[in-house]
Formats: structure tokens, C-alpha cells, sequence
């Protein structure tokens, strides 16, 4: 199946759209742009100008998992995880470090755009997708001869990628402004729409995309946006709105009749990158989360794949092992004799393959670092750990623990033994929150062509590669979580068992609550769900159903600022916010309830000079007696309204 190849052709008008439709991807949305407002008249005179627009979206897609800081060592993914049970921030050499959330992160000086983290980027880039997809939804009629199935198929995508933005600002911010067009002169009187609102809006535009958006079968390429896709968002957005059986019929179709299967054998290429240093035994879970395999036609696992390909217009190479791997190669680390473990490049004299740490796992920097519960606890299903799971599982290759690292300095007198955390009763490293972890090694490899191909390099961070937007084992377990909300627990079991089949466990449950299908969750889909807002959204669809958590905790949509299922796992799993009280240079971790919802920023509250912006409760500047739009139309209504 080729991949990619529809992208070239319009690749030229990139750089035109930029300058005419974008010029303020940097800017607040709601800072006036006057070039904005009339040029997409000029670009949009043939198809090739809505096929370039809809590449750019489909472009911006990867950025959330892509995108690099000022520093070039964060990508925005690390900020959902950091906000989560999983995982916290891990850059413990920064004084900066964005550990104690509950302090630190406020309207002005919480939100960041750089290796810190990078809730601006969310805010930002974010509505910068949207005015990507309002330029289509608004010049789309000018476009000539384009019939009316193909301007569908063109709406359709569109309104996919508005959605799934929206139904993310959403679970991160809460109550936001809704844009739905390119504005035909400067607006700074926006009102903030309630999410209930925005979500009713987005459900409705996901049920005309799923009719007119075709299925992958029909396409030529991977890449952009199908009907599987649309059917994923329109579940999530049922989810959203508390309408289960919906959710339950799409996830039926996805999983039953639209040629979608879960991939329970081996298939595609086998990569083995290091077999000397850690040597691969092949299984359908390290061949699923190859690169080379997620966007061939023999995966019918995958529902929307996002193409990133080295040697192409649009290559973008992830730091996936310099980002999620541990920093293995400093002095904090020491083996009993003293020694540090080395980073060799292949041209060093003291080179030994054996245990080449750099070329086997990549020179992790530990830019976010998994809790205890993620590495352990996570793993235990009825009381047992389940040593046979795959995602789970060092023997096979696909997990590595510290303690199966070698000692790799000749001149160590432990040369070759195996790593160690402590010497008798003394601790040899001395940073175990950046140095000392396990991690799923078949999710974060990837092969670094600069690497393999500079003998001298002694970095090995990871190259471009296809990623998951969407699978066919999420749609399992959104399908188990409409049914729990229904009521339905033995179907909800049925699900998750599926998704533990296929990755050979031998713990099945015999009925599952809420957080068995949370857990497994983050046992498949690490790195490709965003872990907070989709916290988030289960904390507001189950205030919606009325169900009790694991804990027998019930909740109120209304008051999920002040106690949710999110903060919940928090404090029942991780063992950094407001459990263990870790310190790291003099800070705290520490959450706090209404860091469910990030701060709308100040600068975009003061950019609206004619309005008030209703700022997330819990932060300063929160009013709930700020006026809000309540009905979606009436926010659309008053969008060609300047207010000056």
C-alpha cells in the first residue's frame, strides 16, 4: 500500500499557504492578523489548494508527539504524561524542574513552551490546527468545479481534525473559546463556550464525517484521515456526551465490519537492532510497534496511521529513546568500582559490541520518568505479576530492566556483570529519578540513520518513523468502557481479555472495574494516547454515568475541579505527587485537584480587549460569574462580531 506519495505533488504550496493563510502560527489566536483574513481567497482557486491545506493538517497531526522544544530535547507528549498516573517529570538537573504542579502552574508562570513543559504548545498549536481546518470549512465553496461528494470528503477531514482539537482543549483547559471560521475582520470580544457546548457541536460535525469520509479500502494512500478514523473520534465524542449505546454501536462496526482485526501473529519486517547487546525474539507486539509495519496493508490493526518517513518532504525524527530512556551514561550512575557506563562510538578503540548500551537502546536523557506503579504495580493482574505479557516482558526483549544492563568500561573490575542499584547497603546511583528506571523498549526504539550512518557518533536518540493515532485495541477498550457505564461488565471483560490474548498474558479477569480497563490502557497504548485528557474525559464521562470508580468513589460533573477519577489514580498510583513528597532540587512534587484543568493563559485573557475569556476554576482570575456561551450556534452567531 503506498504511503506518503499523495503529499509531493501539493508539497509546493506549502510554503505559499504559510505566508498567506498562517502567518501567525507563533501568535495568539486572538491577536488580530489582518493577512489572515483575505488571501485564502487568492489560494483557494483549484483543488490543489484544499488538497495543500488538508495536507498541512494532516502534517500538524504528528507535532503533538514530534515537535521539539526551544532545546531540542522535549516533545509535547511528555507534558500529558507528566500531568498523569504514569509518569512525572524527570529532569532532575534543572532547578526549573516541573515538579510541584500545584504551585507552579498558574495563568502566567506554569505555562511553558519548552523543555519545562509545553502546555503553551497545546494552547497554541492546538488553535493553530483549528484555523487550519477553518480555512477549508470557510473557502471550500470557492473552489470550482469541485463536486459535491468530493467537497464532503474534504469537510469531513476537516471537521475531523477540528474535533479531535477540540475534544482535547476540552479535557485539558475545560470551558474554551470556539472558532468555527476564518474571521473576515479582527475579533477580540471571544467569549468562552462551554464544554458541553463545544462537545455537542463536534459530535454532530463527527456524524456528518463518519457518512462522508470513505473507508480506508477506497483509498490509495495511508495517512489521511478515513471513515475508521471518524468512527474512533465520534466514539470518543459519544463517550464525551454520555450517549453509551452510540459509542457501543460505532466501536461494533470498527471492530466487526470495516476490515479492521487485532494482529495476533507475527508479520512484516523483523528488526533486530542489536542482537549482540540485546538480542530480539520475535513477537507480534515488537512487530506491531515496528515503524516499517504500522502502515503496511498487512496491519489490519491500524486505523489511522500518521506517515514519517526518512528521505521525504515532511520527515520529522522522533526523539523517542532521548526522551523516554533513561540517562544511563552519567556520573550519577557508578558501578561498585567507580566506574560510569560509557557511550562508545563504534570507531572508539574500546568499543565492545557486547555491550554496546548506546547502540542497543539510544542515550536516554530521562526527560520524563515512569512511577513505581507503571514498572511494577501496573503489571499485577488478579495478584500476580504476569511475567508471560509481552509488553511486559525482558525476556523476549520487548521490556528492559536497569538490572539486565552490563557494565561496559574494560577497565571496570565489573566488566561485564550486571547492573546493580545498590553495592551491600550502599546506593551506586546517586539520581534515581533519572537514571534508574525500566522502560518498554519496543515502543521507544528507533533506528537514528545519523547514527548508523557515522561511525563516530556517539548519540543515538531516534529517527523519523510512522506513528499510531489510532488502533483497533483502543476501540476495544473504549467499547469495554461504554459498556461499564452500562452496566454491562461482562462484555466490558470480554474486551479487555481480547487486547491480554493477544499480548500473551496469562492473567485474564473474570470481571473488570473501571480501573482494570484504565490500567490496560496504559499497559497498550503508552505514548500514543494522550495519557491526561484521556484521564480527563473518563473522569467526566463517569460523573456522567453515575458508576463508582474502584474505590467506590461516585462524582459530579460539575465539581471535578475539586475531586475527579484523574486525581484519584493520582493519588492511589503515583508514588511522586502528594504520596512519597519526592523533593528534587528544593521542589515538591505536588498536584493538586484542579490541575485536571490547565489555565487558560493570561496573554490570551488580556489579547481579548472588548471581552472576558472565563478563566478554569481554580486558577486566579477565576470568575464563575463571567458570562459564557451556553449554546454552540449562538457562539457561532456572534463570531463576525468585533465589539468595538
Amino acid at each position: 500500500m503506498k504511503t506518503n506519495h499523495f503529499y509531493k505533488p501539493v508539497f509546493a504550496l506549502i510554503g505559499i499557504l504559510c505566508v498567506t493563510l498562517f502567518p501567525a502560527c507563533k501568535k495568539d489566536f486572538l491577536k488580530p492578523d489582518p493577512l489572515s483574513f483575505y488571501e485564502p481567497d487568492v489560494t483557494f482557486t483549484d483543488r490543489a489548494g484544499i488538497e495543500a491545506t488538508t495536507y498541512m493538517l494532516d502534517r500538524h497531526l504528528r507535532t503533538y508527539w514530534s515537535h521539539l522544544s526551544t532545546r531540542d530535547i522535549s516533545v509535547p507528549m511528555n507534558t500529558e504524561y507528566m500531568l498523569s498516573d504514569i509518569a512525572v517529570s524527570g529532569k532532575s538537573d534543572d532547578p526549573n524542574i516541573f515538579a510541584d504542579v500545584a504551585t507552579r502552574l498558574t495563568p502566567t508562570d506554569g505555562i511553558h513552551d519548552n523543555d519545562v513543559n509545553m502546555i503553551s504548545f497545546f494552547w497554541t498549536e492546538t488553535y493553530n490546527g483549528i484555523k487550519y481546518a477553518n480555512t477549508i470549512t470557510s473557502f471550500i465553496d470557492n473552489v470550482p468545479n469541485l463536486d459535491q461528494k468530493v467537497k464532503e470528503e474534504f469537510l469531513g477531514r476537516a471537521y475531523f481534525h477540528r474535533a479531535f482539537r477540540y475534544l482535547a482543549l476540552c479535557f485539558q483547559f475545560k470551558d474554551v473559546p470556539l472558532v468555527t471560521k476564518i474571521l473576515t475582520a479582527p475579533k477580540q470580544n471571544f467569549k468562552t463556550t462551554s464544554r458541553e457546548a463545544i462537545l455537542e457541536m463536534i459530535t454532530a460535525d463527527m456524524e456528518k464525517a463518519v457518512a462522508w469520509v470513505p473507508d480506508q479500502s477506497q483509498m490509495a494512500y495511508v495517512g489521511m484521515i478515513n471513515k475508521g478514523a471518524c468512527r474512533q473520534l465520534l466514539l470518543k465524542c459519544y463517550l464525551a456526551t454520555g450517549q453509551w449505546d452510540k459509542a457501543i454501536a460505532q466501536a461494533d462496526t470498527l471492530i466487526s465490519h470495516s476490515g479492521y482485526a487485532l494482529m495476533n501473529n507475527t508479520f512484516g519486517t523483523f528488526d533486530n537492532p542489536a542482537p549482540a547487546a540485546w538480542p530480539i525474539t520475535r513477537n507480534v507486539i515488537w512487530d506491531l510497534h515496528r515503524p516499517a509495519n504500522k502502515a503496511i496493508a498487512a496491519n489490519k490493526e491500524a486505523i489511522l496511521v500518521m506517515p514519517n518517513r526518512e528521505g521525504t518532504d515532511a520527515t520529522i525524527r522522533y526523539k523517542s529513546m532521548r526522551n523516554w530512556g533513561p540517562m544511563w551514561n552519567q556520573a550519577a550512575l557508578k558501578s561498585p568500582g567507580g566506574k560510569v557506563l560509557q557511550s562508545y562510538a563504534k570507531t572508539n578503540s574500546n568499543y565492545r559490541v557486547l555491550y554496546d548500551i548506546n547502540g542497543a537502546f539510544g542515550r536516554g536523557i530521562g526527560m520524563i520518568r515512569p512511577t513505581h506503579f507503571a514498572q511494577y504495580g501496573l503489571w499485577s493482574v488478579n495478584g500476580v505479576n504476569d511475567v508471560t505479557d509481552l509488553r511486559h516482558n525482558s525476556t523476549v526483549g520487548n521490556w528492559v530492566r536497569m538490572d539486565s544492563l552490563k557494565y561496559n568500561d574494560p577497565a571496570d573490575p565489573f566488566f561485564g556483570q550486571k547492573l546493580r542499584l545498590y553495592n551491600g547497603n550502599t546506593i551506586l546511583c546517586t539520581d534515581t529519578i533519572r537514571s534508574w528506571f525500566d522502560w518498554p523498549h519496543y515502543k521507544i526504539y528507533i533506528d537514528d540513520p545519523v547514527f548508523l550512518a557515522t561511525p563516530g557518533s556517539n548519540r543515538n536518540d531516534g529517527g523519523a518513523a510512522d506513528w499510531y493515532c489510532y488502533r483497533l485495541a483502543e476501540t476495544y477498550l473504549l467499547r469495554a468502557e461504554a459498556n461499564f457505564y452500562k452496566g454491562n461488565i461482562a462484555q466490558a471483560t470480554a474486551d479487555v481479555n481480547a487486547v491480554r490474548t493477544r499480548a500473551q498474558c496469562s492473567q485474564l479477569y473474570s470481571t473488570v472495574t473501571l480501573g482494570d480497563i484504565v490500567n490496560e490502557r496504559a499497559r497498550e497504548l503508552y505514548m500514543e494516547e494522550w495519557r491526561h485528557m484521556e484521564l480527563s474525559r473518563i473522569s467526566y464521562s463517569l460523573a456522567l454515568s453515575g458508576k463508582a470508580d474502584e474505590w467506590g468513589n461516585t462524582y459530579n460533573v460539575n465539581t471535578l475541579s475539586d475531586n475527579s477519577y484523574w486525581y484519584q489514580r493520582i493519588q492511589h498510583y503515583n508514588d511522586y505527587y502528594n504520596k512519597n513528597k519526592v523533593v528534587v532540587r528544593g521542589r515538591n512534587y505536588v498536584i493538586a485537584p484542579h490541575n485536571i484543568y490547565w489555565p487558560i493563559p493570561q496573554r490570551a485573557i488580556d489579547a481579548n480587549l472588548y471581552a472576558k475569556l472565563r478563566q478554569t476554576p481554580g486558577y486566579n482570575g477565576y470568575d464563575p460569574n463571567v458570562e459564557i456561551w451556553t449554546q454552540w450556534q449562538d457562539a457561532v452567531a456572534d463570531e463576525n462580531t468585533t465589539g468595538e
